[in-house]
């Protein structure tokens, strides 16, 4: 299936599962099971919350994961000191990395805003080198969008 129709359907399943629903961590877990099961090559997909200025491990499926990160370090903590979403090939190349899976290789990170502020991000690591691209992040990013509509 060609990705843009892929990221539709996808988009339209977590639209049926999140629909009306308000519980923030609900719909983080259904969200991370549906990416978790959806992409290819993918060993974790889920969440990190801004807790007192540190991201903190939420929802998510795949293997253990670092439980707090700083602002600013790794991936997770760039996209939120900068505000964007983080496309990254070869984490190994990536200045400051945070290793929580030695088997992670790409990795993409997406802020997740709430009223102007960061309040978390959606973060999807895999196996392979550049299992991300463009269309990746602008259907990730819808994804993320909808996420952000139920927030309110």
């Amino acid at each position: 299936m060609e990705k843009t129709q892929f990221y539709r359907t996808l988009l339209a399943q977590v639209d049926a599962i999140i629909g009306d629903e308000t519980d923030v961590t609900a719909n983080m877990a259904n969200i991370s099971a549906i990416l978790f099961n959806s992409l290819e090559n993918v060993n974790w997909a889920g969440f990190y919350r801004m807790v007192d200025g540190q991201l903190v491990l939420g929802p998510f499926q795949g293997q253990v994961a670092c439980i707090r990160i700083d602002i600013g370090r790794g991936v997770c903590g760039t996209a939120v000191s900068e505000g964007t979403l983080q496309l990254v090939t070869d984490v190994h190349q990536f200045s400051g990395h945070i290793a929580c899976d030695a088997a992670s290789n790409s990795e993409i990170v997406i802020p997740v805003f709430n009223d102007g502020k960061v309040i978390g991000v959606l973060d999807i690591d895999s196996t392979e080198y550049g299992n991300f691209d463009e269309q990746d992040a602008i259907g990730l990013q819808a994804i993320v969008d909808r996420f952000q509509l139920s927030l309110n």
